[in-house]
């Protein structure tokens, strides 16, 4: 299948409802508004083509971006390939769930997002910390630096209120993450989230979220769900 036929075959799917939520949610045109399981049938046929997800992700329209991270290979992708992905990820879907889901697959997941995460930039720190969430939510506990990921727990709690507002939320998301997937760093995280506390989160044109991390933790601890990998990242 060539660029072309995917485009068409993307078109098709669409719904104007699911373009409505995108939008609410920061995408612009174009897009065709395609749930992502409508996708699946066609990931099927294709399977992995690097050269056909980076020109889907040239073409601008949200839809084939995203469909571009399905079927993207992420080994092959180069640091520059990411930065090159990032800067035209213009809005948190596409930063948190592509780009850093494809880069979570990688072998320089982590140098990378930790580049991102020291950028400045507010889709680039959240990629940043979300990649982290993937990598912790899938990855065995070995994989990890406890000292690493200790020191990033401190990093959250000495700046999460201050920062960016699309980075609050994926700091939190780390929080969250390795209160319930990271096994060794569990009690500390509880008692950081304790001391964060409510995280206020302001939103364009809606009103603020308030994120609390603890609570959040607490309820799969209940569940017993502490210790959660999920098998795969993406779709």
């Amino acid at each position: 299948m060539n660029l072309e036929v995917v485009m068409q075959e993307l078109e098709a799917l669409g719904k104007e409802r699911t373009k409505k939520i995108y939008i609410s949610n920061g995408a612009h045109e174009p897009l065709f508004g395609v749930a992502t399981g409508a996708m699946k049938p066609i990931v099927k046929k294709i399977k992995i083509n690097q050269h056909l997800a980076d020109e889907l992700y040239a073409t601008g329209n949200y839809d084939a971006m995203y469909f571009a991270g399905i079927i993207a290979d992420p080994i092959a992708m180069t640091e520059s390939d990411y930065d090159r992905w990032m800067d035209s990820a213009y809005f948190y879907m596409l930063s948190d769930y592509v780009v850093a889901v494809t880069l979570s697959e990688s072998n320089i997941a982590q140098e990378v997002a930790d580049k991102w995460i020291a950028s400045g930039e507010e889709l680039r720190i959240s990629a940043g910390w979300s990649c982290y969430c993937w990598l912790l939510g899938n990855r065995k506990d070995i994989e990890f630096s406890e000292t690493k990921i200790s020191n990033m727990l401190d990093m959250v709690k000495n700046n999460i209120h201050e920062s960016p507002e699309r980075a609050k939320s994926a700091m939190n998301n780390f929080l969250y993450t390795v209160g319930t997937s990271y096994l060794p760093l569990h009690e500390k995280v509880v008692e950081t989230a304790m001391e964060i506390g409510i995280v206020e989160v302001k939103r364009d044109n809606k009103k603020s979220s308030f994120l609390n991390a603890y609570e959040s933790i607490q309820k799969e601890v209940d569940k017993g769900k502490i210790g959660f990998k999920r098998k795969h990242v993406r779709c």
